[in-house]
């Protein structure tokens, strides 16, 4: 009798053994889902950032700036993805930033190059983890299983698609177009496919609070893609060109400490130049050549700008555009922008 209930215990405390074993076994299988499930949050490297944290710094508002961004949000507001297209350095960036700040909802920054690809916008596999379960149902004998869960890594537009944030995809244009394929499911029918993606999980409803801005330079630009015209047809194009006098004086000033006449002679030689010059001459330029007098002095002795300071700094605001050929392109450039002055 001794002996029978020595072995009912004996095997009582292996099915306990064992319970715990394989208790142990779906804790470590929930916890594996859960780490895979938020592995774009983890180490703070989540792609959505809070609206007020987008807004460029310092961001200036006169009423050519509000109807712009107010037609920005009005077309976002009907549902339609919208392209802002004009030169490099005229404050398209700034603009989609606070248009997209402006909505309240979480934003997701993407920055378009050539490296751009189909993965590089839904997400890819990111290898696998693994972990084992003991099995020691069997007095004495351990079985071993290992098991292997691929790991997927959301990239920016499957987390913009799936938490309604807004996209702000900057140089848009800059991309590959064949990366630009899976948008048109997500404008046309509301769904975005991620490839490579197997099971239930391949398609992700888009959110009805989703959204997109794209920047583009103008076609004319190096390195500017042609997009397909089946997208470009579902996205509202708006033309950002140079604001008005009165704007990038504000603009200049916001970013650097002159009086307000040295701002204004700033911004009237920069409007000339870019009337005069075959390149690109932006707001960005003026607030550069701004900083620039700002260290060299380009006053006389009358408080008056002095022309040759301020012909050597925009020169040296300009040269880039310019370099890589030769140095009579500079020297030319010196002196048209000697003359303009």
């Amino acid at each position: 009798m001794a002996d029978d209930t020595s072995r009912k215990r004996t095997v009582r405390g292996t099915k306990i053994r064992a319970s715990r074993e394989q208790k142990e076994g779906r804790k470590a299988k929930k916890k594996l889902a859960r780490t895979a499930s938020s592995v774009g949050e983890r180490n703070g490297d989540s792609p959505l950032s809070d609206p007020d944290d987008v807004v460029p710094e310092p961001f200036v508002e006169t009423d050519a700036v509000r109807s712009l961004r107010d037609r920005i949000n009005g077309w976002l507001e009907a549902d339609q993805p919208v392209h802002l297209i004009g030169p490099t350095g005229c404050g398209k960036t700034a603009l989609a930033l606070s248009a997209a700040a402006e909505r309240g909802r979480p934003v997701v920054w993407l920055n378009g190059d050539e490296s751009v690809d189909t993965a590089a916008l839904v997400g890819s596999h990111a290898g696998g983890e693994r972990y084992e379960e003991h099995d020691r149902y069997v007095s004495g004998v351990d079985k071993k299983t290992q098991i292997v869960r691929e790991r997927w890594v959301d990239n920016p537009l499957s987390v913009a698609v799936r938490e309604g944030a807004t996209l702000v995809y900057n140089e848009f244009s800059r991309s590959d177009p064949a990366a630009h394929n899976v948008l048109l499911s997500v404008f046309e029918e509301g769904v975005l496919e991620r490839p490579g993606k197997r099971g239930e999980d391949r398609t992700i409803d888009v959110h009805p609070e989703f959204r997109a801005i794209l920047t583009s330079n103008d076609v004319e630009y190096a390195g500017v893609h042609e997009q397909q015209d089946a997208l470009l047809d579902r996205f509202i194009g708006v033309h950002v060109d140079y604001y008005d006098d009165e704007t990038e004086r504000e603009i200049v000033g916001a970013h650097v400490d002159l009086s307000a006449d040295d701002i204004a002679a700033i911004v009237a030689k920069t409007r000339a130049l870019r009337d005069e010059l075959e390149i690109v001459v932006g707001t960005r330029a003026a607030i550069t050549a701004a900083q620039g007098v700002a260290v060299f002095d380009g006053h006389d002795g009358d408080g008056e700008f002095d022309d040759e300071t301020l012909t050597h700094v925009f020169t040296d605001v300009l040269a880039p555009k310019v370099a890589g050929e030769d140095g009579d392109d500079i020297d030319d450039l010196r002196t048209r922008i000697g003359e303009t002055i």
